[in-house]
């Protein structure tokens, strides 16, 4: 992890022209120029948020995705989420207490840090982007209960379906897909049945199953949904609207 010599000014923030985030207005940017600690860069593979480490810093991911994790005395791990740009990373527990979770760079990552201590000022200040963190709060919290149904409820088939049609929903409102329902990202076999629960063997069988059906083409480094309201039919899935998210 390393800082960035040559930050981003706030007014050319590449978050601003994501299709799927609401811009901040010139006067929300202006206190954010002054409340960005600095920018950081993260390499593929490496730790941003260490599991029993506390952190006094929050983060706004502006390029990349990272994976947030927790994992076991024995080694055993879970993927909770994956994390896209706009998503604001070191919300997601007690602001004094050490992290339940790792949260890790799935490619070269690039964001935006904040110190926890100015939060304070930013909810005085800015009640309108405090609210915005609430939401993204709130945001986070369905997300995680989708995963749980998935986890609980939906079968092998649908589980795969389901990560793919989000992956890609998320991918296309902020730009790291095209429109021909493409995801050029590099995620292993392990790593989806870390999200789903799945044994490395039925999840190979299982993506096998879904290309021969012409519904999820996943391969090493692309991911292919050709028809995605077909395959949120098939997982269950109700896509998310194409209301703008907040970022901070």
């Amino acid at each position: 992890m390393r800082e960035i010599a040559e930050p981003y000014e706030c007014e050319g923030c590449p978050l601003q022209t994501c299709r799927g985030l609401r811009p901040l207005s010139p006067h929300q940017l202006g206190y954010m120029a002054s409340f960005k600690d600095c920018e950081i860069a993260v390499d593929d593979g490496e730790a941003l948020v260490i599991q029993g480490e506390q952190s006094k810093r929050l983060y706004t991911i502006l390029e990349g995705v990272m994976i947030r994790f927790r994992t076991l005395d024995d080694g055993r791990r879970q993927i909770v989420n994956f994390m896209f740009p706009g998503d604001l990373t070191g919300l997601q527990g007690a602001f004094d207490e050490p992290a339940g979770h790792s949260i890790e760079a799935l490619v070269g990552t690039r964001l935006c840090v904040f110190k926890r201590d100015d939060f304070t000022d930013l909810l005085t200040q800015h009640p309108r982007l405090g609210y915005d963190i609430t939401w993204l709060a709130a945001k986070e919290e369905r997300l995680l209960e989708e995963h749980i149904v998935a986890l609980g409820q939906r079968s092998a088939r649908e589980r795969v379906t389901y990560l793919a049609v989000w992956l890609l929903d998320r991918a296309l409102q902020t730009g790291l897909a095209a429109r021909d329902n493409v995801l050029h990202l590099a995620i292993r076999q392990n790593q989806i049945a870390d999200m789903l629960g799945l044994s490395l063997v039925h999840t190979n069988r299982t993506i096998r199953q879904l290309e021969r059906e012409g519904l999820v083409i996943w391969k090493s480094r692309e991911i292919c949904v050709p028809d995605l309201d077909a395959a949120a039919d098939v997982a269950q899935y109700n896509r998310e609207e194409n209301s703008l998210r907040p970022f901070i």
